[in-house]
């Protein structure tokens, strides 16, 4: 609001109308400067991660102090949890290297001389230490030579037999099942590209050009696609899923522009034997999700982004929400702010929280007995933090870090409160999120997606990858042994029991 000083309006009226508006503007402008600084603070922290002892700003600006709280949330704030008790060991104990290693001894053993006692009688065995260290072999390579008598008829000089080839996985290709094992493991799980690969190859003095890895991985993936249908209608199948997605760049899609992003969903679910699948996509929009989905019934757990909104209004589906993305921005707060304050107080809520599901966890509890415990202690808990959200909805500003935390929790409470309502649901995305973990990492590594057929191969490899690690199958093994009989397989159960929770190793 501009003002003319020399030409201020004489009306006592309009004067204090002038001001009432300028204290308005005023508000506004702190608001705005505290949000700022606050944002600052919070970019800084994020990229350098300094201690909250070192933050110059002013804590009052971003964490609103507490306020005084009734007897009831005092007592459910209280921090006292017990823990158990335990000795801690001053040196950690080495593992033993595992017994089916080849063992190379080495005998270090005292001259013949000093084998003789100093009274003259011979010294006697009377027993050996042993220390054990690891060698590292380069790996082993060998050709598989296929030999093919040929047969002939001398006399007639017309009939000739020869045996057929058997299946290979890759037809005229040097590659074999383990090769092909070894090259999608080093890029999917270990995270080496393959023009790495191909620079490893070079140094063992054999030629194995990029171009001939992707090939391999390509058509390696479009033979693994009846398993990923399977893994696909298992989750649909089951009454309980997780979903998340996360960005990835892919060059060559038709009519996008090589820096825009597309989208890998991942979706995880099946019941006891855990059934991970990722799914390429070159949007956000959430009806990739309500398409994948299609035919899912019961419970849907989520962020609180609006592609998933859609499942509000499926009768067939109850919404999930992430106590884990709830609690996030209070965490941040109190990393900015060494002096307490609602963020603070909210972390305490949700220190008990999770304690509940620690406990349920250790103890091993069944689903039954874990739902029982949260509608014990739990529900409780959860009233008293909503009670607390209430409490200070209106006391904090809309647009501050707290205010948009406190907000966040309210607006998604029934969907956060869901979880209580089966003892298989977990409080959290987290174990969904920790399957992406893995994508997000080598995606640092091999930075993009050569094109759309690359991003739909390694939407599928990492789903097996990541399905076998859920369902403690190791992932190089669970290869081999797939990719052997993967072309032998004709009927739906032939790949059923290729899937990493059923193949016999």
């Amino acid at each position: 609001m501009e003002i003319d000083i020399k030409n201020l309006p004489k009306s006592p009226a309009l004067l204090e109308e002038m001001i009432v508006a300028l204290q308005h503007e005023l508000t506004a402008y702190k608001e705005k400067y505290a949000r700022l600084i606050e944002e600052i603070a919070l970019a800084k922290q994020q990229r350098f991660s300094p201690s909250s002892e070192k933050n110059s700003f002013q804590p009052d600006l971003f964490d609103e102090a507490g306020h005084e709280l009734t007897e009831e949330l005092k007592e459910q704030l209280d921090d006292a949890i017990d823990v158990k008790s335990h000795l801690r060991k001053k040196h950690p104990i080495r593992r033993p290297l595992p017994k089916e290693f080849p063992r190379e001894i080495v005998v270090h053993d005292i001259p013949e001389r000093e084998k003789v006692c100093p009274c003259g009688s011979a010294l006697v065995r009377i027993g050996e230490e042993i220390t054990e260290q690891l060698k590292y072999i380069p790996a082993q390579l060998s050709v598989i030579q296929h030999v093919r008598p040929k047969y002939a008829c001398k006399p007639c000089q017309e009939t000739v037999k020869i045996a057929p080839m058997p299946v290979l996985l890759l037809p005229k290709s040097i590659a074999t099942p383990e090769l092909v094992a070894h090259t999608i493991i080093s890029k999917y799980c270990d995270h080496v590209p393959l023009y790495r690969q191909e620079a490893i190859w070079q140094r063992l003095e054999i030629d194995m050009p990029r171009s001939s890895l992707c090939g391999w991985v390509l058509k390696t993936a479009v033979l693994c696609e009846p398993l990923i249908k399977l893994l696909r209608a298992d989750i649909i199948n089951n009454d309980y899923a997780q979903a998340d997605e996360t960005t990835v760049q892919v060059l060559a899609e038709v009519g996008r522009s090589n820096t825009a992003h597309s989208f890998m969903w991942c979706y995880r679910g099946g019941g006891p034997h855990t059934r991970i699948v990722f799914d390429y996509q070159e949007t956000r929009g959430g009806y990739h999700a309500q398409t994948f989905l299609a035919g899912f019934k019961g419970f849907l757990q989520t962020d609180a982004y609006a592609g998933y909104n859609w499942a509000d209004s499926d009768g067939n589906i109850i919404s999930v929400g992430c106590h884990a993305h709830a609690r996030r921005p209070f965490a941040e707060l109190v990393k900015l702010c060494k002096t307490p304050g609602l963020a603070h107080e909210a972390l305490k809520f949700y220190k008990k929280l999770y304690a509940i599901e620690k406990k349920a966890r250790e103890n091993h509890l069944s689903v039954i007995a874990r739902y029982e415990l949260r509608n014990t202690e739990a529900v409780p808990l959860l009233k008293a933090f909503k009670k607390w959200l209430d409490l200070h909805l209106t006391k904090t500003p809309e647009q501050s870090k707290i205010g948009k935390a406190i907000r966040y929790c309210l607006k998604n409470w029934i969907e956060l409160t869901n979880y209580l309502k089966d003892g298989r649901i977990e409080i959290d995305n987290n174990l969904i999120e920790n399957a992406i973990r893995p994508f997000a990492l080598g995606r640092k590594n091999w930075l993009f997606s050569g094109s759309p057929k690359g991003a739909k191969a390694g939407a599928t490899l990492y789903s097996l990858i990541e399905t076998c690690k859920a369902n403690q199958v190791e992932p190089y093994k669970y290869f081999c042994a797939m990719l052997h009989r993967l072309r032998h397989c004709k009927t739906n159960e032939d790949y059923k029991n290729l899937l990493p929770q059923f193949i016999q190793l």
